[in-house]
């Protein structure tokens, strides 16, 4: 059994937040159907390289970057700007709990695919909407992209090194963080409405903008604008509240140490043999290294440049200090708690038997998350999915103008 089992999906996104929304839905164990444009399919299908080899080790046209959010889910292709292809979305409407969009406001009433049209074929329909600014506001029509939204945000002015540092200047995030986050809160409000649906037997439609998760998740960085007045500053990899709590130089290369409270800071010092640091009272409590941050950090990270990274993270660590290296991507996939945890899964696909990716961090004790489809191929199930719908001449009528597409020509 699933944790959503019995839960159907149709998702009208593409690019990133909605389908990154879906796929979690889908590990539940919902059934997600993505519904994508014959010929061309998500826009993220062309993102490439890299692209995923074959089992001879041929490149194909699977992207690396399609592929990271849209397994367990089935493709088809169908074109919703004609009106047989409107139609076909309706009759799988009135089969499903959910439906997932990220079009522009207002882009899908001409095709009569938007919440009001769809909430008359199926009531009970839960509608999730993921845009750039919201569905109402005086940039609500514009769409949205994910680099724009960090720079908007704020988010980019406390991200990377103050303007006065080598390489000062404001930097956005390394992955698409606020579309990752988006999709995020974007399951969460799909699973609460399902859940109210139980109590008032109706759906409802969600409005999730990528501005309002971004600016929402400034977390204690807004607080402390609102708490004092005083607009927040890019610090590099320092902490506004927290000391010592950023990177340090070793003689080889960077390390991190998150010293969380007072009892933590007396170990670390007692671990690197600068007991001297705890026998003032200006470093005892945290409030009073915040205020001697400059000073106090000058002295640790001449000590540390000292030893290597590893002598330094292997002490500290055994004094039970939070503290960690800098990895590279293939070095955090080799670390052994990745490799216990089993987070680089293989799903096999059509053209790569041992295609890996990424799995799922969610670990349910009673209803785990299962692989059970590979990211698919373009239209891969439309002659699947569609059965239940028309017989197989009209199918093949629908293919031949275009309407829809079906990877295996039946």
């Amino acid at each position: 059994m699933h944790a959503l089992q019995g839960i159907k999906v149709l998702d009208l996104s593409r690019v990133l937040a909605g389908p990154w929304c879906s796929q979690i839905l889908a590990d539940l164990g919902a059934d997600v159907i993505k519904v994508e444009r014959p010929c061309y399919g998500d826009d993220t299908r062309t993102w490439g390289p890299p692209w995923m080899p074959d089992n001879q080790g041929n490149q194909t046209r699977e992207s690396g970057y399609f592929q990271c959010t849209n397994r367990n889910k089935r493709s088809i292709a169908i074109d919703i700007t004609h009106p047989q292809g409107q139609a076909l979305i309706h009759d799988i409407v009135n089969d499903v709990d959910v439906v997932i969009e990220n079009y522009k406001v207002g882009s899908l009433k001409k095709y009569s695919l938007d919440y009001d049209s769809l909430r008359q074929i199926n009531p009970q329909l839960v509608y999730c909407s993921i845009t750039g600014f919201g569905q109402d506001g005086p940039r609500a029509d514009e769409p949205g992209y994910d680099f724009i939204i960090q720079g908007m945000s704020g988010l980019m002015s406390v991200t990377g090194e103050a303007d006065d540092m080598a390489g000062g200047g404001p930097q956005k995030v390394g992955v698409a963080l606020v579309d990752i986050q988006t999709g995020l809160y974007a399951t969460i409000a799909i699973q609460a409405a399902l859940l109210a649906r139980t109590h008032t037997q109706q759906g409802q439609h969600i409005d999730i903008s990528l501005l309002d998760v971004q600016v929402a998740t400034l977390a204690n960085q807004v607080m402390n604008y609102l708490s004092s007045g005083n607009v927040p500053k890019r610090m590099g990899n320092k902490h506004p509240n927290i000391v010592p709590y950023q990177t340090f130089k070793a003689k080889d290369k960077s390390f991190i140490i998150a010293c969380g409270n007072d009892k933590q800071f007396v170990d670390l010092c007692l671990a690197i043999g600068l007991p001297k640091l705890v026998s003032t009272d200006k470093y005892l409590k945290n409030q009073d290294r915040v205020k001697h941050r400059d000073e106090l950090i000058e002295q640790l990270s001449a000590h540390f440049l000292t030893q290597n990274s590893e002598h330094w993270v292997d002490r500290i660590h055994a004094a039970k200090v939070p503290v960690g290296l800098i990895n590279n991507i293939e070095e955090a996939l080799n670390e052994p708690q990745i490799h216990h945890r089993g987070m680089v899964v293989n799903i096999p696909h059509n053209l790569n038997k041992d295609f890996k990716a990424i799995g799922s961090p969610i670990r349910l004790s009673g209803t785990p998350v299962t692989y059970r489809l590979a990211p698919p191929q373009l239209g891969e199930h439309t002659f699947e999915v569609l059965a239940s719908f028309c017989d197989q001449d009209q199918l093949h009528s629908l293919q031949e103008q275009g309407i829809i597409e079906n990877l295996h020509k039946d």
